[in-house]
């Protein structure tokens, strides 16, 4: 095993840097050994003559003046005892510093705390100063792998013209912070790209950039093979799927294809497809997709979630589409977890909610079916004032690597008031690259706390209720849960259900939900208080919305459930 040796040199107390380089060096698979900080220039010398490592760091932050005359000491020192030769010396400090080390004559690289973090990883890893596409790596898996054990930075991108988009996508490209990014299309491209005639151009550039051919995807691709050469991704459409599919793969080598399995329908009005033809639809583009190999994201969660859902129907929902995944042949599923949904739930309670959805999702793992956890800030949850909203990204992205992400999905910080442009982006990536340097591996384990468990246990069992419950509408079959019609069933009764979808004639669209305690339960319609899932449904039998045949079975499963709300869960946090 290689040795690398490292500390601050001279009167620096400085050692930040050092020990997060010493961290990175032992992910890599490397003996580390720390000299601590304000180490004089004859006991580095000395510890290198008895550690003999392969690889020696000096960090220096202080004045250029006093640097230079304790750097060239220590390599005279080198010099004389004969250490110089055979290994490899590194530079940390600041910008000035940095310009005398280059100086001297020692050093094979400096690092000025201003480069990317995947060049410090590639020179671990002996490998060269990246510079080609394939370099970075130019598929998802490729890109993880090299990035690791850093997370993929992504972020959307789609200005209301076209001209503006591309520039933008250019300068995201050549500053080097964002890994994929995705482009997001107006609405009238995702409905009627392919039906042109359909389009209202009144509408044109509303929700993102108007792309109305597969040229203009092309000239995305082209201007962004610079920088890092960050993949590019585009949200599906919400009609036409494999169509749209065969496009975003041949134009920009799709990195990734997003789709519901309920959404884009008339559940939400994104496209007037009635639901069991959407979810035919969705189904089909999953398994298109998955047939090529491109790995596949399945969204439907916090589309849910979006619409007031409760915490346990989003876990299941998380679950359903894993497993939808799995049984269409996708080999690499990409699940994405939103935080902050709603804007007022708990950190504790978040990273619980999300915690059972990985549960669940991550039980279907096999040799044939590998999930990357993808995290995002909550959409609506940033505010318009970018001072606060800066705060806000930043602890969302704390609390995310808790969840240690394969994907950290930026939401600009300025998405509260306008769509980010270049600048906004950048801005975004580097403030998420700041929380990385600092958190990723020294965060405390937040998901031990005793009670993100006892929510996340609870969440988990209430979830495999839902589930059974949907499996007995198609007569206990595991392939009730990839049926088109009894999942659309699952809706239409109210197993599936969310506040916002009354009045929704694909939907029952009958319960409600509170926020308590940081987190979201579904609570009786007259009192108010907070249900089990148990009660949930058993109220839905009650109301006869569930098909007699089940009736029985029904009952039976659920007075296996009882599943109290226990009382830590539902007291009041002190303020």
């Amino acid at each position: 095993m290689k040795k690398v040796l490292a500390g601050a040199i001279g009167n620096c107390i400085h050692i930040a840097g050092t020990v997060r380089f010493l961290r990175l060096a032992e992910e890599m698979g490397y003996e580390t050994i720390f000299l601590g900080p304000a180490v004089p220039v004859e006991d580095f010398v000395g510890a290198i003559e008895k550690y003999k490592p392969d690889i020696v760091g000096v960090s220096y932050r202080l004045t250029p003046t006093v640097a230079e005359e304790l750097l060239k000491k220590f390599k005279e020192l080198l010099e004389k005892r004969g250490l110089k030769e055979k290994r490899v010396f590194l530079f940390g400090g600041t910008p000035p510093v940095c310009q005398v080390a280059d100086k001297i004559g020692l050093f094979t690289k400096t690092f000025t705390g201003l480069e990317p973090q995947e060049e410090v990883i590639a020179f671990l890893r002996g490998e060269r100063l990246k510079e080609k596409e394939e370099d970075f790596g130019n598929t998802l898996l490729d890109r993880i792998r090299k990035k690791h054990p850093y997370p993929l930075l992504r972020h959307h991108l789609g200005l209301p013209s076209l001209e503006e988009t591309i520039e933008a996508a250019r300068q995201v490209a050549s500053a080097k912070v964002c890994d994929v990014i995705s482009i997001a299309p107006d609405q009238n491209a995702q409905e009627h790209f392919f039906r042109p005639e359909e389009m209202d151009p009144t509408l044109s550039g509303a929700g993102g950039v108007p792309i109305r051919s597969s040229e203009d995807l092309r000239t995305l691709y082209e201007v962004t093979r610079c920088g890092n050469f960050p993949l590019l991704r585009i949200y599906s459409g919400t009609r036409d799927l494999i169509k749209w599919g065969e496009m975003a793969r041949d134009t920009i080598k799709n990195a990734w294809a997003a789709i519901p399995i309920f959404w884009y329908s008339l559940l939400d009005g994104r496209s007037k497809r009635p639901l069991l033809e959407a979810i035919k639809e969705n189904q089909e583009a999953i398994r298109w997709h998955a047939q090529r190999g491109i790995p596949v994201e399945i969204n439907d969660p916090h589309q849910w979630g979006l619409r007031d859902a409760h915490d346990a129907l989003e876990v299941a929902d998380a679950f359903l589409c894993a497993y939808n995944a799995k049984k269409l042949g996708v080999t690499h599923y990409v699940a994405q977890y939103m935080l902050n949904t709603p804007p007022h739930i708990f950190g504790s309670m978040d990273l619980a909610k999300t915690l059972a959805k990985i549960e669940l999702v991550e039980s279907l793992q096999d040799d044939k079916f590998t999930t990357f956890r993808q995290v995002r800030t909550g959409l609506l949850s940033l505010s318009p004032d970018p001072y606060i909203a800066k705060g806000q990204l930043a602890s969302s992205i704390t609390l995310a690597l808790a969840l240690r992400p394969h994907i950290i999905h930026i939401v600009g910080y300025c998405e509260g008031d306008h769509a980010a442009g270049a600048e906004e982006i950048i801005e975004s990536c580097k403030i998420a690259r700041g929380i990385i340097g600092n958190y990723l591996f020294g965060l405390p384990d937040m998901a031990k706390d005793p009670i993100v468990d006892e929510r996340k246990r609870q969440l988990v069992q209430e979830a495999k209720l839902i589930i059974e419950m949907i499996k007995l509408l198609g007569g206990g079959s595991e392939e009730a849960l990839t049926n088109p019609e009894i999942l659309a069933q699952a809706v239409k009764v109210g197993i599936l259900d969310a506040p916002h979808l009354k009045g929704n004639p694909e939907a029952a669209g009958i319960v409600e939900t509170r926020v308590i305690s940081g987190a979201v339960y579904a609570v009786h319609p007259r009192t108010k208080e907070p249900l089990t899932e148990r009660d949930r449904l058993l109220l839905l039998m009650e109301g006869e919305r569930l098909p007699k045949a089940i009736a029985k079975q029904a009952k039976e499963l659920l007075g296996a459930f009882p599943l109290p709300i226990t009382k830590s869960q539902l007291k009041k946090e002190e303020r």
